[in-house]
């Protein structure tokens, strides 16, 4: 399969969402490797809720119950997460691989999720939130994407408007903007499909997708 590796600049900015859209816009699959929170429904069900029953959705490498950070997580239940055990499926067709919080977030005490996806030369498509603080976030998040040699293949920017920062952020990184999923209260199917619609075009331009 043909994965993309979607992450976010901070934890609760909507990857979930984001990677619903992405997957309607590219016919796309669906795995989170590392799944916490479990005790609060998991993300496979939203995303289902979002594109519907039959979405192709790839069983998780390890299913957590506390919504923590990953190591925390996985030591409250005895375990360690070994990120060399976290295989990407086979199969035909793209893959969207959604990360666990940020880029920066502990599998275990040694490595953390950017280096498992550094590991598989994951091209990443990197979520910014629009609020205070996102400058800071996303250019951090950049840096450390490119000092660990990940492909970034663009920005989408989640949440209310935020000229100014969009701005910056793609000057200031010379990345490309591959869209822009507005401010809702209560996302729908139909909401997902609209977005989805609006960023197809930009997606399928992109050449790792042409290849």
């Amino acid at each position: 399969m043909k994965p993309v590796f979607v992450s976010g600049t901070d934890t609760d900015i909507g990857k979930t969402l984001v990677s619903a859209v992405l997957l309607r816009a590219l016919g796309a699959a669906y795995w989170k490797p590392v799944q916490c929170g479990l005790e609060q429904g998991g993300d496979v069900q939203r995303i289902r809720d979002f594109c519907g029953p039959d979405t192709i959705c790839f069983p998780e490498a390890y299913r957590l119950n506390l919504p923590q950070s990953p190591h925390a997580a996985a030591r409250a239940e005895g375990i360690r997460i070994e990120p060399s055990s976290i295989e990407l499926p086979t199969g035909d067709g793209i893959l969207i691989v959604e990360g666990a919080g940020g880029l920066m977030v502990p599998l275990n005490d040694e490595e953390l999720l950017i280096d498992w996806a550094a590991s598989l030369s994951l091209p990443l498509i990197l979520i910014s939130f629009n609020r205070l603080g996102s400058i800071n976030h996303s250019l951090l998040s950049i840096e450390a994407a490119m000092n660990r040699h990940l492909d970034i293949l663009g920005l989408i920017f989640n949440g209310p408007e935020a000229p100014e920062s969009e701005r910056f952020i793609l000057e200031y990184s010379q990345l490309p903007c591959l869209g822009r999923i507005p401010w809702s209260e209560d996302p729908s199917p139909d909401f997902v499909d609209r977005c989805a619609a609006q960023i197809r075009t930009t997606l399928l331009s992109l050449p790792y997708f042409q290849l």
